[in-house]
């Protein structure tokens, strides 16, 4: 069976271009196809190529050279790997959303080109992180995690119903990259519940017990599956928002899963996911969890 390709929005911004230097190490990684795509609706709009002899308009030039460079930048990066480009005659979303279907993850960068200046995120990388069927990775952060210095892989351990494919992925990861994995549960004690100061100390240890079981139960199976993944485990009071944007600082990709909602087409991201899209110090990784 053919192994998917990692599909990666292509655009010519620096975010785009950011991206695919990511994804030509995950592809090698992984050792699977790499796909380059450019969204143009001047392609639907415009349709077939025009004349011999008549000049090519400028859209479609623009379009043939940010997938010639991307192309040949991979190249560059890694020339064994097995590369395609595709121009898609649509908007950029839908198209990498029809793309996520055949792909085992899409990779965006974190604004593309004409993003509006100092947005911390891109309009396409978060509804594309919403919304798609397949894993999808945001490249972000500092150069050591770019590079993938740190040697770890950060999972972030959510509500049992949001959190199974994603414990599976991080520990792929970490398998392939050979590097520790970093397996966190923030917990918080509710208001109500704090009556005085030993009231608060047993009731915080009843909290981080629980965290710790649910550390237990999500990763028994991708334990025993992957015996040679060094999991460090660690139980932390406070938002997890603020304790896993804190922690990414040490990982090379943090990864955290995310479940479809009832009713509505796309993903229930949450508050930790859209605060790690925008200020984690390394790129993330959304794993949505199948019915």
């Amino acid at each position: 069976m053919m192994a998917l390709p990692l599909v990666v929005g292509v655009d010519g911004s620096d975010g785009s271009l950011q991206a695919i230097d990511w994804a030509v190490d995950e592809a090698l990684l992984r050792r699977i196809p790499l796909r380059l795509v450019y969204a143009s609706l001047w392609e639907r709009y415009e349709g077939v190529r025009p004349a011999v002899g008549r000049e090519r308009p400028s859209e479609q030039v623009m379009a043939d050279n940010i997938v010639g460079t991307a192309a040949e930048r991979v190249r560059r990066h890694g020339p064994d790997l097995e590369v395609s480009t595709e121009v898609v005659p649509a908007e950029a979303v839908s198209a990498l959303l029809a793309e996520g279907m055949h792909a085992s993850a899409v990779v965006t960068g974190s604004r593309g080109r004409g993003e509006l200046k100092g947005a911390l995120l891109g309009s396409v990388s978060l509804a594309v992180a919403a919304r798609a069927d397949c894993p999808v990775i945001v490249v972000r952060g500092d150069k050591p995690a770019l590079s993938g210095s740190h040697q770890r892989v950060l999972l972030g351990v959510g509500d049992p119903d949001t959190s199974g494919e994603a414990v599976r992925f991080a520990f792929e990861e970490a398998e392939t990259r050979a590097c520790e994995l970093d397996v966190v549960r923030a917990w918080r004690c509710p208001e109500y519940e704090i009556m005085g100061v030993a009231a608060l100390a047993d009731t915080g240890h009843e909290h981080q017990e629980r965290a710790s079981a649910l550390i237990d139960t999500l990763t028994a199976d991708a334990v025993t599956a992957h015996p040679g993944v060094q999991m460090r485990r660690a139980t932390i009071e406070g938002p997890a928002r603020k304790v896993l944007v804190a922690r990414s600082a040490a990982a090379d990709l943090v990864v955290v899963g995310a479940r479809h909602r009832s009713g509505h087409f796309g993903l229930q991201l949450g508050r930790v996911t859209h605060t790690l899209l925008q200020h984690a110090a390394c790129p993330v990784a959304v794993v949505p969890q199948t019915a």
